[in-house]
């Protein structure tokens, strides 16, 4: 492992781009000093904020590009325009390049996916990329993808969805033997599409040595904490993570205009701040921040376009724990165990976010 860990930064990508991403990486090179950042954007825009942050501008190095991929750009597009000259291929070549060992970008999605895709390449037994994140729970956390990387996909896709979940689960929570649910309608082996279906028992037969299938998992059993990996393919994936995400937001809402409606909700908030601070801390997006372009050739993490410093921060925190416990030689020793089982899936799909 290299003594410091390199990461590279689409410092465009985002809402709001550099604004977002020097404050959020400053606060990650506090909580991890042995990091060092590659700054890929407009130079006008960068070197303001890192100015502000002295210890972040002493660890980084600006590469400038005025192009940047827009939210907005289709994965065609970007690859069309941004290909070799945008911020966010440069922070992925730099992987490729072996300039850096991670790549974090708050940009566009589905042209995150495309162009790290067609920079990096997949690795064997591994047709298409998945987005997995960090998913807070009853119990504690869940690794869950596919989030949206790509729609649609075989039985054969979605076994390759759990050995790579399974390695992320590893790494993340110090599990030897992290639990795998497959996300459907019922819990019932008769429900369901035919590509959950069988890739069930396809899970069942091969008895993968470094996860423990338990069968399948309803829409509740996710918050729930029913597995340590919750697998789905992209489209459903994407609807429940959005919905997911929208549900936090009504609580929260519903919450503070509960607790401001009388004199006597305020008093009883007052007894109660700890409580509801934890329970704030817990719906918190920016918390678990953050997803991991999964089966690749390298590393790289997507943020949230519309998350604030803090929550950047999480994104870049998720890159260096996965250098540090080397989760790319993690998921190839399971590739290269069980690869010939694995066999492949169906050509991706446009994503879907």
């Amino acid at each position: 492992m290299p003594q410091k860990v390199r990461i590279a930064l689409d410092a465009m990508g985002g809402d709001v781009g550099a604004s977002v991403v020097i404050p959020g990486a400053a606060i990650s090179l506090s909580r991890h000093p042995d990091s060092e950042f590659l700054l890929f954007g407009d130079r006008a825009l960068i070197d303001p904020e890192l100015a502000k942050y002295p210890a972040m501008k002493a660890a980084s190095r600006v590469i400038h590009t005025d192009v940047a991929v827009s939210m907005h750009d289709k994965p065609s597009q970007a690859l069309r325009r941004g290909r070799k000259t945008s911020s966010m291929w440069l922070a992925i070549d730099a992987v490729k390049k072996g300039e850096a060992d991670v790549a974090v970008s708050a940009g566009n999605t589905g042209a995150l996916a495309a162009m790290a895709r067609f920079c990096l390449h997949m690795l064997p037994g591994i047709d298409r990329p998945a987005l997995a994140a960090i998913w807070p729970t009853a119990r504690s956390y869940s690794v869950v993808l596919d989030l949206g990387a790509t729609i649609g996909g075989d039985a054969h896709h979605l076994v390759a969805l759990a050995v790579m979940g399974s390695a992320m689960a590893s790494v993340l929570f110090n599990l030897e033997r992290p639990t795998v649910g497959l996300l459907n309608i019922g819990v019932e082996e008769i429900k369901g599409r035919e590509e959950v279906r069988g890739a069930a028992e396809l899970l069942r037969a091969m008895n993968l040595p470094q996860l423990e299938y338990i069968g399948f998992v309803e829409g509740d059993g996710i918050g729930k904490g029913a597995a340590d990996v919750i697998v789905a393919e992209g489209f459903s994936g994407n609807i429940a993570l959005k919905a997911a995400e929208g549900t936090a937001r009504q609580i929260t809402d519903f919450l503070r205009e509960a607790l401001s409606r009388s004199w006597r909700s305020r008093i009883g908030y007052l007894f109660a701040k700890d409580a509801f601070k934890a329970l704030r801390d817990k719906l918190d997006p920016s918390k678990s921040n953050g997803s991991l372009v999964l089966g690749l050739n390298g590393i790289v993490v997507k943020s949230h376009g519309g998350t604030d410093a803090e929550g950047f921060a999480y994104a870049v925190d998720v890159g260096y724990e996965m250098v540090r416990n080397d989760l790319l030689n993690k998921i190839n020793q399971m590739l290269n165990r069980d690869g010939n089982a694995l066999g492949s899936a169906s050509p991706a799909q446009e994503a879907v976010s």
